[in-house]
């Protein structure tokens, strides 16, 4: 039976994100990026959370939260998670709950681990499956460029190719690997369109009556351009997909994306808060209960993505670089510590690049960037500097023993520039990487650093 998670579901996550004292560190030797990344697991457990009187959803069952509506005469589905299998474990537990038949689908946008479920919660019948105009548009986007270094970086990010004593989580749901039949990078951030859509919001808001209840569908571009929310007004309940969740959202995922568009994303958020919900079922992560609690989470999501917005506007307008940006902008502390807005997916000094990006293109505004030095050349130069490779191997090397682990992957860079065969530079540059992981929140980050360490050890010759 499910257990119903009441106004609590905020307070606990305020306590499952806050920082570990330091004796309590200092005991398990571990670090507080990954304790704190570790405290989360209870929150992303599986789970199926009763989140009004219709309304089901299933969180911790695959890495994208799948809901179940119970209207008069069928159910309607928001969201399918990643993997048939996911699906099937989820349906088995909303068949406990009523065998009334599917009346629709509805997906919140085209990423595949939103969607790849589908087929399964269809269950051999036929439908609605609702979607956005334009649905799948950055997968197709990717597709027709001919672009797959995506589903490389993709697997980085998302830690597939880690062992699973090397992951924690990722941040806004538990760790998952793709279907086998997928391979090791999976198809997971691209569009899996194998329940295609038969019903699209073409405009912007949409009424539509399923299984003897009124939903109405609302564009909301955020994370992608083919977002919508959906709204439940007699239980008041709102699905948000992935433009809230409880995290900092992910303005730029680092698998590689194109713009997302930030004011956009706020804007979502504002429009979500005036419909007055009294529950907020994100993408990812626990429903958000209670009148109260879902104002002030949408409210600061959307106030908190405003100010990162102007403030890179406003550094960018006075001629600051993307380097310099970076330590320019800063979230205030009211906002910072708020547990929906920590960084444990996205990264604010990402969002900041991506902003710069997404506006004024690659060009720093520095015109000794316009035209730079190839890599290796630059590489031998430093290391003339240093006194000569040798001399900037044991530079790297003492950065790394003193726990600079940045400056000595820097370094390795400059070394693996000068000789790419060389199996020193590579480990080092490994080390460094696994320390600068270890200290990391964002999940997706670490992943990645741990996943190129990996790479550099087992490539090393």
């Amino acid at each position: 039976m499910p257990s119903s998670v009441k106004n609590r579901a905020l307070a606990a996550l305020l306590v499952a994100i806050a920082p570990l004292p330091a004796p309590a560190l200092a005991q398990s030797g571990e670090t507080q990026a990954s304790v704190q990344l570790e405290a989360l697991n209870d929150e992303l457990r599986r789970d199926i959370v009763q989140v009004s009187d219709s309304v089901y959803t299933a969180v911790g069952y695959s890495p994208a939260n799948i809901s179940m509506i119970v209207g008069e005469s069928g159910v309607v589905f928001v969201d399918s998670g990643m993997a048939p299998q996911h699906a099937a474990q989820a349906l088995t537990e909303f068949r406990k709950i009523t065998d009334l038949p599917v009346a629709a689908i509805i997906f919140t946008h085209g990423h595949g681990d939103h969607t790849g479920g589908g087929m399964v919660l269809a269950e051999g019948g036929d439908p609605q499956v609702w979607a956005r105009e334009g649905f799948g548009s950055e997968g197709d986007a990717f597709a027709s460029a001919g672009l797959t270094i995506q589903n490389q970086r993709g697997a980085r990010q998302g830690g597939f190719r880690l062992p699973p004593e090397m992951r924690i989580n990722n941040g806004i749901a538990l760790t998952f690997y793709p279907p086998a039949a997928s391979g090791p990078d999976g198809a997971v951030f691209a569009g899996n369109q194998s329940l295609a859509p038969t019903h699209f919001l073409q405009g912007e808001r949409q009424s539509i009556a399923l299984a003897g209840m009124t939903l109405e569908l609302v564009a909301a571009p955020g994370e992608t351009d083919d977002a919508l929310y959906v709204w439940l007004p007699e239980e008041r309940v709102l699905f948000s997909g992935d433009n809230f969740y409880a995290s900092w959202p992910n303005a730029y995922a680092i698998r590689g994306t194109p713009y997302r568009d930030v004011r956009a994303w706020a804007e979502a958020n504002d429009a979500m808060l005036q419909e007055g919900a009294v529950a907020l079922v994100p993408g990812h992560t626990r429903p958000v209960l209670g009148a109260q609690q879902v104002s002030q989470a949408l409210a600061d999501y959307r106030d908190a993505i405003n100010f990162v917005f102007d403030k890179t506007i406003e550094g960018m307008n006075r001629g600051l670089t993307p380097d310099e940006l970076v330590d320019y902008v800063r979230l205030p502390d009211e906002l910072a510590e708020r547990p929906y807005l920590a960084e444990v997916y996205g990264n604010v000094e990402w969002a900041v690049r991506a902003i710069f990006s997404g506006y004024l293109g690659w060009f720093d505004g520095n015109p000794t960037t316009l035209f730079s030095m190839p890599r290796r050349e630059e590489a031998l130069r430093v290391a003339a500097l240093a006194g000569g490779p040798d001399a900037l191997m044991a530079h790297a090397r003492h950065a790394l023993h003193e726990g600079d682990a940045q400056w000595a992957a820097q370094l390795a860079d400059h070394l693996i520039a000068i000789d790419p065969r060389a199996a020193e530079p590579r480990l080092l540059k490994a080390d460094a990487l696994t320390m600068l992981a270890e200290e990391l929140l964002t999940a997706t980050g670490r992943n990645y650093m741990l996943t190129v360490a990996q790479e550099l050890r087992t490539s090393a010759p």
